[in-house]
Formats: structure tokens, sequence, C-alpha cells
């Protein structure tokens, strides 16, 4: 019985020791930040949505004859993620990307709505500030989730562009749907390190190529922002899952669902299960092509989206 008891007692210590390791190592602390504007470049404007200072770029020119695209990119990522898209789709449309809350070089606050009815709200007043009139919402992954909120939400609503969205199944670990302490913190460290992070990129790619030094230098920006550390972990505490199935009922909007066939995370039930959801709405699979179609498949993507903004407007 004493030698059980020295047992457990040297168990609990094993494990009591590596959890405050883990803790000392989430915690241990990082380089000071800057302001995420010191870290922008020429292409990058900024623009206050209720409160919070927002990064976005344009692409294209305004006109009343040309469609106007709000793209909305996927958890972890910023707009960069559609950097091979948009100049494909500058000739025809004007484009607006964001990086939403938390995200690139907007905002990390820690007191905010992370959920995808809290990004909604800002991609839709995003989209009413800059005086867009008839947008058509765009997103990848998470973004795409968020992109149905904003069509549903968003009467002026002209077009809904899902790539690889997240509604059934959204791609994020399980556990960041309730981390317990200190995951939330652990997690904003991997995001935040750039070796991790290109390995955990490159998983959803066919050719990870793609994903270029210059590449991973944009998405390490937002790991230098001077509210990073607090604000991403606070954002890791409070991730929600989709839930918009019940909202596909919802959306009026004509809508092209763009999927790379190889992505893992979307079964062709899932596939199937969405373009039933959105009444008339469009399916495209590209072939050679991860979760990242707009990446990987650039070309194939802006070409699905033209042909599907030729057909919404060929509509009586």
């Amino acid at each position: 019985m004493r030698i059980f008891k020295r047992i457990v007692i040297a168990i609990i210590a094993l494990v009591a020791a590596g959890y405050g390791g883990l803790v000392l190592y989430a915690y241990w602390p990082q380089p000071a930040g800057v302001p995420a504007r010191s870290l922008a470049t020429t292409e990058d404007q900024f623009i206050s949505i209720d409160g919070l200072d927002i990064r976005y770029r344009t692409y294209g020119e305004r006109g009343t004859d040309r469609p106007t695209l709000v793209l909305v990119h996927g958890f972890g990522n910023s707009l960069q993620s559609f950097r091979n898209l948009v100049p494909l789709l500058a000739d025809c449309c004007f484009v607006a990307a964001l990086d939403l809350p938390g995200y690139g070089l907007s905002a990390k606050p820690v007191s905010f709505d992370y959920s995808n009815a809290g990004q909604t709200k800002i991609t839709v007043d995003f989209a009413h500030k800059l005086g867009l009139e008839h947008p058509i919402y765009g997103g990848h992954s998470m973004g795409g989730a968020i992109a149905v909120r904003a069509a549903v939400a968003d009467s002026t609503t002209a077009g809904l562009v899902l790539i690889d969205p997240g509604i059934f199944e959204t791609g994020v670990p399980k556990i960041m749907e309730a981390p317990p302490f200190p995951m939330p913190r652990m997690s904003a460290k991997l995001f935040g390190d750039r070796n991790w992070r290109e390995k955990f990129l490159k998983q959803s790619f066919i050719d990870p190529s793609v994903i270029t030094p210059a590449v991973m230098d944009d998405l390490a920006r937002t790991s230098q922002t001077e509210d990073y550390w607090s604000g991403t972990t606070a954002m890791m505490s409070s991730y929600q899952p989709g839930g918009e199935p019940p909202l596909l009922a919802q959306v009026k909007a004509p809508t092209v669902s763009i999927f790379g066939a190889a992505d893992r995370n979307h079964p062709d039930a899932d596939r199937k299960r969405l373009q039933a959801g959105i009444a008339g709405s469009t399916l495209i699979v590209v072939d050679q092509a991860g979760h990242y179609p707009h990446e990987e498949k650039a070309a194939e993507v802006a070409a699905a989206i033209k042909a599907a903004l030729e057909s919404w407007n060929s509509k009586p």
C-alpha cells in the first residue's frame, strides 16, 4: 500500500510539473510588439469600424456597371490569402478585402465578440462604411461562414461567393471550441511561431510551394503587432464554431460555392449538402487543389467567379 501511494504521489507530481512547465512555456515573456500601422505597406488602408482599426486593401475601379466584392479570409489568416485571386478579378470588379478583428494588421481587442456573429457585424458595417452598394460577400473557410451570415443580414446583398466554406465542418481543431487554460495562450504562441505556422499551413495544400518565404513574411506581421498576445489569447478563448446550416435556407442572393477537390475537411457529401441547402446555388470543384483553391488555382477560381457574375447579370 505504501508503495502504491508513493507511485500515485509521483504521478501527480509529474503531471503537476508538466502542467506547470506548459503554463511557463505558454506565458514566457515575448518581445514587445509595434503599432500595426508601422507594419503596413503602401497597399494597406485603415478604417475605423465600431472603434476598431481595420486594415483593408482594394483592387479594380468602382463603377455602377461593375460588381463589388467584399472578401473575408479564414481562421488564422489575413487578407493576404487573396493575393493571387484579386489581381485576376480587378479587370471586372471592385474588390475590397479586409483583415477581421484579431487577424492580420487589424485591431486585436481583448473585449470583442469573436464569434461568427460578431465578425459578421464588422464585415457588413465595413461594406456600408466604404459606401459599397449591393455588395457580393465572399469568404474562404471560416470567412465563408461569415459571408453566409452577411448575405442574410445585409438586405442589399447582390451575391455570395463561398470558397471551401466552414459551414458543416470548420477545420478548426475541436479543442478550440472550449479550450482549457493555458491552451488559448498556447494556441496564440503556436500561430505566432513562423516555423510551426508554415508547417501547419502547408498541410492544406496539394502544392506546398505556393507558400513562399514572402507569404510567410506577410503572415508573420500579425504576431509582430503590439496587441497580438493579449488579443489573440482572448480570441482563442472565445472562438465559436459555425452553426450556419440553419441559415442556408435564408440565403436569397445568387450563390456560387467553389471547393478544392482534395480538401480533406469538405468531402463530396458536404459539398452537395451545401448546394442543396442554398436554393439555386452553383457548385464548382477545382481539380488539383486542397483547402486553398484560390491560392493554388487562382485562375480557375477567378474564371468560376466571373462566370457566376455573368450568369447573375444576365438574369432578368
